[in-house]
C-alpha cells in the first residue's frame, strides 16, 4: 500500500490549494480516508475525514472552509482548502485505515503568508 501525496505550497492568506492523495495497493472507496496536519512544533492533529458511506467529518476550525472528497476511478482524496489563513501551515498527510493497520503517505507541506 503506498499514498502518494501531492498539492502543498506556498499560498498567500485568502489563498486556496487543493491537496491531492493517491492510493496504490488498496482501494479508498471501501476504506475511511483521513488528512491530518502537523505544525512545526506542535502535535499532527486530524484535519478532515471521509468514511467508505462518504460522510465527512472536520476540524472545527476549519469547518466551512475546507471540503474533503474522493474520486473512485482515479483512487484519490483531495482536500480542497479555501480562505487559507496563516495557522494552516503544516505539512498535512494523508492516512488510509484498514482493518490490519494504518497506512500513511509521506506529507506534503503547506505555507500560507500573511
Amino acid at each position: 500500500v503506498q499514498l502518494q501525496a501531492s498539492g502543498g505550497g506556498l499560498v498567500q492568506a485568502g489563498g486556496s490549494l487543493r491537496l491531492s492523495c493517491t492510493a496504490s495497493g488498496i482501494s479508498i472507496s471501501i476504506n475511511p480516508m483521513t488528512w491530518y496536519r502537523q505544525a512545526p512544533g506542535k502535535q499532527r492533529e486530524l484535519v478532515a475525514g471521509i468514511s467508505s458511506d462518504g460522510s465527512t467529518n472536520y476540524k472545527d476550525s476549519v469547518k466551512g472552509r475546507f471540503t474533503i472528497s474522493r474520486d473512485n476511478a482515479k483512487n484519490t482524496v483531495y482536500l480542497q482548502m479555501n480562505s487559507l489563513k496563516p495557522e494552516d501551515t503544516a505539512v498535512y498527510y494523508c492516512k488510509v485505515a484498514t482493518s490490519m493497520r494504518d497506512f500513511w503517505g509521506q506529507g506534503t507541506e503547506v505555507t500560507v503568508s500573511s
